[in-house]
């Protein structure tokens, strides 16, 4: 029996898509996720001693996230989306087995490291796989719900890490999330990939020196860029500190997880409407980071359980945004250098993250949590006003070039 080609790339896109969704989920069950940080404290850890390890895993990004995409791009995507995992179990094997402050930063660069091999390599695996089987239309669709997957499985983390937590203690969670980054690892093995790996002596510096040229040259390209982290930066910072931000509308301790839920549900909600939302122009995505950003101001600054539904809100606005601008710079990348230049895009991410940790730290000092989460609006703010304010030139200059 012979396929045909539509049956063979049917195929081809499911497998894909299973294999997509599957190392989403296992990539994000950690059962240390909500516990980590009473691990730290429980360990004796001060409050900057904590911060200072969000610092250097946000560091250990910034130094590898481009040579790292580089790569990706000079040997195997799969094997950088494999290798990462296996990585992160030997970080979250030493936190409980021999926890110290030392054992917890090693720990954070293991992890920052994972996340610089598998940012870019993902991205540019899943579109080129895609385009190659005729299916590149669906990327925003299948990216948006891979991130839904991602963020459900934070969600069932937290659930599933409260009886765990009881029954063995950390080093039951801890034994937990190592084997859950051993089956994201042998998950990934199972991507396909047809590309050839780039050639030639110079290797990855090659590479990257062939991707900032393109991103030089491009000014579009160099737009779409930028807008990866000014949209993906300040609410990816916000993430870390949402229990503080709950704590604050003085709700009972055990109820905490469960808020926490309802705004992580609103980021889910977010990344299931990337596929219908693909189309809004710079117009539409400025409208939607600025009500995004009016509700997070509102519902942050109310310090109310009631105004954390506009925090999910406002979550979830953020997260379609930064779906949609991978999607932008996806389509702006040539085939050369895609995840060395998506790697870029996660560069600038990284030291906008960096920069936000270090105003969070001091605004801290002098107001609520609630205060803080609400002047962190203002950034979006004016991203939503150079959008819009582009567009409007934009056609300006359309109409008099007309006439």
């Amino acid at each position: 029996m012979t396929l045909s080609p539509t049956r063979v790339s049917a195929t081809g896109v499911r497998r894909l898509t299973a294999t997509l969704y599957g190392y989403a989920f296992l990539d994000d069950f950690v059962l240390l996720y909500p516990v980590y940080a009473l691990l730290f404290a429980d360990t004796g850890l001060s409050i900057w001693q904590i911060s200072s390890l969000f610092a250097l895993w946000s560091v250990t990004g910034v130094l590898l996230e481009v040579p790292s995409g580089a790569w990706a791009d000079a040997v195997s995507r799969r094997l950088l989306l494999w290798l990462g995992p296996l990585v992160t179990s030997v970080g979250f094997a030493l936190w409980v087995l021999v926890p110290s402050y030392w054992a917890f930063a090693v720990g954070f660069v293991l992890w920052g490291v994972r996340g610089a091999l598998g940012s870019g390599a993902l991205e540019a695996l899943l579109y080129e796989e895609l385009v190659l089987l005729g299916a590149g239309d669906r990327y925003a669709r299948l990216m948006g719900r891979a991130r839904a997957v991602g963020l459900l499985a934070v969600m069932a983390s937290m659930a599933a890490a409260g009886p765990v937590f009881a029954f063995g203690g950390y080093l039951a969670v801890g034994a937990a999330s190592v084997l859950a980054c051993l089956l994201s690892a042998l998950t990934a093995t199972r991507f396909p990939e047809h590309r050839t790996p780039g050639t030639g002596g110079d290797g990855w510096a090659a590479t990257l020196r062939d991707g900032l040229v393109q991103a030089r040259g491009d000014r579009s390209l160099r737009r779409a860029l930028l807008l990866v982290p000014a949209v993906g930066a300040v609410w990816g910072a916000l993430d870390e500190y949402t229990p503080l931000l709950v704590r604050d509308t003085v709700v009972p301790d055990q109820v905490v997880p469960y808020l926490l839920l309802l705004v992580w549900a609103g980021a889910t909600a977010g990344s299931l409407l990337a596929g219908p939302a693909e189309r809004l122009g710079n117009r539409g995505l400025g409208l939607l980071l600025g009500a995004a950003a009016l509700a997070l101001a509102v519902g942050a600054g109310a310090r109310t359980p009631v105004g954390l539904v506009l925090v999910a809100l406002a979550f979830g606005g953020f997260q379609l945004a930064t779906v949609l601008a991978d999607v932008r710079l996806q389509h702006r990348i040539e085939d050369t250098g895609r995840a060395t230049l998506t790697s870029v895009a996660s560069l600038g991410t990284e030291l906008a993250t960096i920069a936000v940790f270090g105003a969070y730290a001091t605004l801290s000092q002098q107001a609520s949590h609630g205060t803080v989460f609400a002047l962190f609006a203002v950034p979006y703010l004016v991203t939503a006003l150079l959008l819009t304010n582009g567009t409007r030139t934009a056609t300006t200059r359309g109409r008099r070039s007309g006439r």
